[in-house]
């Protein structure tokens, strides 16, 4: 039996993206030992908080992880790679793990989303690449004194995301997640460097791409309204636009009506679980996001939810028992081949 496609399952469905990752790993309160494994024991820099390397070094733990979003009714996980680019993990001096950190960040999702197939065979899983954001930004200058200093350019960020995205898809992806985009022109580098991919391998897989908006003025950090960011994007033909990070369901959910409005492709939401308390951690229950979330689904503007920072296998559940009762989002002149 062929398991069915990504795009005609959105066109069922309204589809459960997981939630966050980092917010797991930290239940599991890990010490620099644990980072670093057997493999990295004498590795001179610390490794601790380098939660892709945990693929390599505890990848029990990241399999526990994706199964736990996928029995709370998950359609789709991400890997375990949001920093998987060589910008990202030069602050761990590990550059040279990139291609493999991915290709076995994507394997390990693979299996767990094979195994949970296989037992439901007509709730089929997905696995979606995840491409983050890097830490640096191509828009902007990291320098007060200086507007014109860039810390990285276009052709750099297109070969780091080049090769993620070739080590990601040699892990058995089933599409990438170009997420948190806080400056569209390294969202667009990932994006060439995607598009460039697919024509070397003479074949593509379905491309999401979701932004932030960094607080209330509506905007992404490098000054995008939600309208010039899906018009920055649109010429590539995607399978879903979205926004995720930085805010909560509610905060969202007026930009999201714009992508709603002006968009040909699916729409995607995964926000936090409400806003950050004096702890930096969040307290919105499962009960409470997924009442917000309803909204959405009244309204009708949504293809995909999910959830970032805070949100757990509990609040993917309480959205996926939610999303049961509703339809998708009906789309206009959609592009999702």
């Amino acid at each position: 039996m062929t398991k069915q496609s990504l795009p005609d399952a959105a066109k069922e469905r309204i589809l459960i993206l997981d939630g966050a990752m980092g917010t797991m790993i930290q239940e599991h309160k890990l010490t620099e030992t644990d980072y670093r494994g057997e493999r990295f024991k004498d590795f001179p820099y610390d490794l601790k908080g380098n939660n892709d390397l945990l693929s390599l070094t505890q990848p029990h733990i990241i399999k526990e992880i994706h199964s736990r979003y996928f029995e709370a009714g998950a359609d789709i996980v991400e890997t375990n790679t949001f920093n998987g680019t060589r910008i990202s993990m030069a602050d761990y001096h590990m550059e040279d793990l990139v291609p493999e950190l991915n290709e076995q960040s994507a394997k390990i999702a693979r299996e767990v989303a094979d195994a949970f197939t296989a037992a439901t065979p007509g709730k089929p899983r997905y696995v979606i690449g995840s491409m983050g954001p890097t830490n640096k930004t191509a828009s902007l200058s990291p320098d007060v004194n200086n507007p014109g200093f860039r810390a990285i350019d276009f052709d750099t960020l297109k070969v780091n995301y080049y090769e993620q995205a070739s080590a990601l898809i040699k892990g058995g992806v089933d599409g990438l997640l170009v997420e948190t985009v806080f400056d569209t022109l390294n969202a667009k580098a990932a994006l060439f460097a995607i598009t460039e991919l697919f024509d070397d391998l003479g074949k593509e897989i379905p491309i999401m791409v979701s932004g932030t908006i960094t607080d209330a003025s509506g905007r992404t950090l490098s000054g995008q309204t939600a309208e010039a960011f899906l018009t920055s994007i649109s010429h590539v033909p995607l399978f879903s636009v979205g926004f995720n990070c930085a805010l909560g369901a509610d905060q969202l959910r007026p930009y999201v009506q714009v992508l709603d409005r002006e968009s040909r492709f699916n729409v995607s939401v995964h926000p936090n679980a409400g806003l950050p308390n004096a702890f930096g951690t969040y307290d919105q229950t499962p009960e409470v996001m997924a009442g917000l979330m309803k909204e959405y689904l009244e309204l009708g503007i949504v293809n995909i939810i999910g959830g970032c920072c805070g949100t757990t296998p509990a609040h993917i559940q309480a959205m996926a028992e939610l999303a049961k009762a509703y339809g998708p989002r009906k789309n206009r002149q959609l592009v999702v081949d």
